[in-house]
């Protein structure tokens, strides 16, 4: 049996923290494959159980002796990940090093500009910039030193691609150690089904639960909504957006978040996800809505031609086409069928070979 420790910032708590929860998804498919788990929560002030798995301190760690075999790390920082491996990487016969997103990204070159009410001044722009070449800067050096006991997982081809592009790092040293594996789709939609016939109060939906990252697009959904008057539109999500820019008089707007069964209750009542992005690393809020049924139309970027081209039920336009005619989507006829190709037990898969190759 392999006995593996994950190393997280952060991790899902008994008080309703909920965070890193796709972390956790992954975490259970292993222990159901036999996969002895561990977390080691940077964050947490004491050890404790969530929901069968053993999540640690990283004092705890300390009084350990070496007992497990494979280190996992997801979004590795150099504040907490990367001392640790330096301090006790020895500890351990391989790596899996999950790249999420901003980790390995210069921010301020790979992000869209901010909406002018985020304030973002030219001083935090600027030691945003320095703390990137920092951080890139060791990775680089890091992952090639460790590369030959390492397994580097990305969640898509484009984070992969951006990894490659901002470390510097020759794809031709680190390709055989390579791996993309997208994040899986929570369970509530790979059991739900959507329902085109039940009666429908917007023609558009539109979930985000931070409104106020421009790469979310809240922006263009509004001036879509504008545009296109005599349809219905409603957009879900925390944020200060509308309190700085008019909202188009056809969105209604619930400023809070919402659990997994609450998004299925509301796209019940909608006829199509909308859902354009200026960046991301898979976008898996959309790749839920998909493999839910529900026609998603996404943004004409290679990120989501990438994940989506394959979807019978998505589609794309143009992010520099806020006059766009949504008609068409809300009359298009769409055979809803399950498209598993996120689900966990396609996704995990993948991971637990890695695991129990390693």
């Amino acid at each position: 049996m392999k006995k593996i420790l994950v190393a997280v910032e952060d991790y899902p708590n008994n008080s309703g923290g909920v965070a890193l929860m796709y972390v956790h998804t992954r975490n259970k498919a292993y222990m159901a494959e036999g996969i002895d788990v561990t977390v080691l929560n940077f964050q947490a002030s004491k050890n404790y159980t969530y929901d069968g798995i053993p999540v640690i301190t990283m004092s705890n760690y300390k009084s350990q002796e070496k007992q497990y075999d494979i280190l996992v790390c997801h979004a590795a920082n150099i504040r907490h990940h990367y001392l640790f491996l330096k301090r006790y990487g020895n500890d351990f016969d391989k790596f899996v090093f999950f790249f999420h997103g901003h980790e390995v990204l210069k921010i301020n070159k790979t992000y869209s500009k901010s909406y002018p009410y985020v304030r973002n001044s030219k001083i935090k722009a600027w030691l945003q910039d320095r703390y990137d070449d920092f951080k890139l800067y060791v990775w680089r050096k890091y992952y090639l030193k460790v590369k030959e006991k390492s397994t580097f997982v990305f969640v898509s081809r484009w984070m992969l691609n951006e990894f490659l592009k901002w470390t510097k790092i020759p794809y031709e040293l680190i390709k055989e150690h390579c791996e993309i594996t997208y994040n899986c789709v929570g369970k509530a939609f790979e059991k739900a089904v959507y329902d085109p016939t039940l009666p429908k109060e917007y023609d558009f939906i539109t979930v985000r639960s931070y409104m106020d990252g421009s790469k979310y697009c809240i922006d263009l959904v509004n001036q879509l909504a504008f545009a296109n008057r005599d349809l219905k539109f409603l957009v879900v999500g925390k944020g200060e957006f509308f309190s700085h820019y008019e909202k188009a008089p056809n969105i209604t707007w619930m400023n809070q978040t919402m659990n997994h069964q609450e998004i299925i209750q509301y796209m019940q009542k909608s006829r199509c996800a909308l859902m354009p992005t200026r960046t991301d690393a898979q976008g898996l809020m959309m790749c839920e809505m998909a493999a839910f049924g529900i026609p998603v139309i996404t943004s004409d970027i290679p990120i989501c031609h990438e994940v989506f081209d394959d979807f019978e039920n998505a589609f794309f336009i143009d992010n520099n086409n806020t006059n766009f005619d949504l008609k068409k989507f809300v009359s298009k006829k769409i055979e809803t069928k399950k498209d598993c190709r996120f689900f966990l037990s396609n996704t995990a898969k993948k991971e637990i070979a890695i695991i129990n190759n390693g």
